[in-house]
């Protein structure tokens, strides 16, 4: 059982597919996690969160995921 405090996305409409994210008490991370699947958790520094927040505003993972043999 997470004793995490999670919080959700203000991007979060309704429904579970939502992002998720707690600061760990323990450990210098944020865990983050996507709703729908809550028991697969992902663990960030501080540092690398803010940095992969700047690339993804940035537009460096546009299109990540998508067929590109088109």
């Amino acid at each position: 059982m997470s004793t995490l405090e999670w919080r959700k996305s203000s991007y979060c409409q309704t429904g579970n597919n939502c992002l998720t994210m707690a600061a760990h008490p323990a450990a210098p991370t944020v865990r983050l996690r996507e709703s729908e699947d809550p028991g697969v958790e992902i663990a960030l520094t501080r540092r690398a969160l803010a940095g992969f927040i700047r690339a993804a505003r940035g537009g460096r993972f546009d299109g990540v995921g998508q067929n590109r043999e088109a």
